[in-house]
C-alpha cells in the first residue's frame, strides 16, 4: 500500500477507536447541531490559519503521506478532515469519561 493514504488512515482509525464511546451518556453523534456548534467554528479558524500558512509557505505537508487532493490555497484535504475528526474524537472521549465518572459518583 502507498504511504500517501497514511494521514487519512490514521484519522479513520481515530474515528473507529472512539466510535464505541457514543454508547456512553447522551452521545455526541445523537446531537448533530450541538456537535456542529462545538466543532465547526474552531475548525474554520484553524483552516484559515492553515490556508494562510501554506499560501505564505510558512509550512508544507509531505506529499508522500497525503492523497494529493487539496482545497484552495494548497491545504490538503486530510488537514480539513483532521480539523473535524480530532475534535469529534475528543468530544466522544470527554462525554464517555464524564458519564463514567457520574455513574461512579452516584453509587
Amino acid at each position: 500500500m502507498s504511504d500517501r493514504w497514511q494521514y487519512l488512515l490514521v484519522l479513520a482509525a481515530c474515528l473507529a477507536i472512539t466510535a464505541p464511546l457514543e454508547l456512553f451518556g447522551s452521545g455526541v453523534y445523537r446531537h448533530p447541531r450541538r456537535l456542529a456548534r462545538a466543532v465547526l467554528p474552531v475548525a474554520v479558524v484553524f483552516l484559515i490559519w492553515d490556508m494562510v500558512a501554506v499560501a505564505g509557505k510558512v509550512w508544507t505537508f509531505d506529499a508522500s503521506y497525503i492523497s494529493g487532493l487539496r482545497i484552495p490555497f494548497g491545504v490538503p484535504i486530510e488537514e480539513v478532515v483532521f480539523f473535524l475528526v480530532i475534535p469529534v474524537c475528543g468530544l466522544l472521549t470527554y462525554n464517555a469519561v464524564s458519564t463514567i465518572l457520574d455513574w461512579r459518583n452516584h453509587r
